[in-house]
């Protein structure tokens, strides 16, 4: 037990306290695919508790059955040392279980005001009590919750006009609206500022002295390690390790989610760094962006930094062809681009990995290998016309095994794929299309 390689340690939460939840010997399948196999997990109330795993580990499945999002799994769920029997998202809530999502998007309204989503739940479970909604009271309430959490989001502002990071504040603020024992963060810092990062840690150590139990999945683990108590490591839908935050090192975390020391997974490779090839000058966006430039050289990575808010996002769509109201000159390999939409930058050679994933990044509904050849298509055509589909599946399947992919084949629907695994695909895309320029708009999430 203890060892890096292949074993696994299981859950010792016994410290005075009977667990809130237990799952236990939890395994899982999807076609092709053995997601989590005999995965123990437990925690105890008013603690946080770090669930982590590297790419496809499987610590969002394990969520999912949970909240009941996945129904078919095999294994036991027990809540205050009794057995429960989870099937279906309400169920789940009834129990006092909620999850936030890190795809907000899906998860939000857009055009409901804040209010009338962070009641959503229980607007719904009253619809068959009475058939007015009270939206005095609606948005009274949900002002005082989020003045509880110290956000400065009016009740009656739209969904649509909320910052990313807004956004996931109201889910959390839904989640917490209700009688919540069990509260599942999934990359919950991902879109936050610093402020607001801390700002969401003073809200999750009073949800732990108010006894409720928040499992956190996150990479950060320095942020991990300012907030929670207990840490549970998954590798390839299995058990490898838990204990107590303070116990384990970063560096035996990081082996621990690898199966290898840091340094061997991710050598230090030296290269060269060249000339400036990518020169962009002058880039204004009424409102958002004021007379931006960047010269970035060959061969180099450039950070863009910022706050929430600050126009990072909005310079990367510029940039991309994406934003129709903004001006400015991009110059590639000392040539002038005319970049007026998302075409004409991938022609030119300019790829963009979106901030939302699912809503911009790939097509959820659509293979790995439609989603992996979309902005290349024209290289698997025969006469203009007609797609060669075995070129087509072997680029795939090329693209698959290079990123390690973990996926049952190319014919796989994207949304079948772990969160991190969608997020090789997104970027998967633009390897084949040879991009000369690579933006990331935030580090790709859930992908370490």
């Amino acid at each position: 037990m203890g060892t890096v390689s292949t074993s696994a340690e299981a859950p010792d939460t016994d410290r005075g306290a009977a667990p809130l939840l237990q799952m236990k010997r939890i395994s899982i399948s999807f076609p092709g695919v053995k997601a989590l196999t005999d995965v123990d997990f437990q925690t105890v109330s008013g603690t946080a508790h770090a669930l982590i795993g590297a790419n496809g580990a499987g610590k969002s499945t394990l969520m999912k059955i949970l909240s009941g999002a996945y129904n078919h799994y095999e294994g036991e769920i027990w809540i205050e040392g009794k057995p429960v029997h989870i099937r279906t998202p309400k169920e789940a809530k009834d129990l006092g279980i909620q999850i936030v999502y890190q795809e907000v998007d899906t998860a939000l309204i857009s055009n409901l005001t804040v209010g009338e989503n962070i009641m959503l739940n229980r607007t719904v479970h009253d619809m068959g009590k009475r058939q007015l909604i009270r939206w005095k009271e609606l948005h009274e309430e949900s002002a005082a919750i989020l003045a509880g959490m110290n956000i400065r989001i009016p009740s009656k502002k739209l969904i649509s006009e909320l910052t990313l990071a807004e956004k996931q504040m109201v889910l959390i603020a839904r989640a917490i609206s209700t009688q919540c024992r069990i509260l599942v963060l999934d990359e919950p810092t991902a879109p936050l500022s610093h402020s607001e990062t801390e700002q969401l840690f003073k809200l999750v150590r009073k949800l732990k002295g108010d006894g409720v139990s928040v499992i956190f999945i996150s990479h950060r683990l320095p942020e991990l390690y300012a907030i929670c108590d207990e840490i549970t490591i998954m590798r390839d839908g299995r058990l490898v390790k838990h204990g107590r935050m303070a116990d384990i090192a970063q560096s035996k975390v990081v082996e621990y989610m690898l199966g290898a020391k840091m340094e061997q997974q991710f050598p230090h490779i030296e290269r060269e760094i060249g000339e400036v090839c990518f020169d962009v000058r002058n880039v204004v966006d009424k409102g958002k962006i004021h007379g931006v430039d960047l010269h970035i050289r060959q061969g180099e990575i450039v950070g863009l930094a910022g706050l929430v808010g600050a126009g990072k996002t909005e310079l990367c769509r510029a940039i991309f062809g994406a934003a129709p109201t903004s001006t400015g000159e991009i110059s590639l390999k000392g040539k002038v681009l005319r970049v007026h939409s998302p075409h004409d930058a991938v022609r030119q050679g300019i790829a963009l990995v979106p901030e939302e994933r699912r809503r911009e990044g790939v097509f959820v509904a659509e293979s790995v290998s439609v989603n992996l050849t979309a902005a290349v298509l024209s290289r698997f055509s025969k006469w203009g016309s007609w797609l060669h589909f075995g070129k087509e599946r072997q680029a795939s399947r090329d693209m698959i095994q290079r990123l390690g992919i973990k996926t049952p084949g190319e014919r796989t629907k994207v949304g079948n794929l772990s969160g991190g695994n969608q997020q090789k695909v997104a970027i998967g895309k633009w390897l084949l299309a040879e991009a000369d320029v690579y933006i990331f708009d935030e580090r790709p999430k859930a992908s370490m």
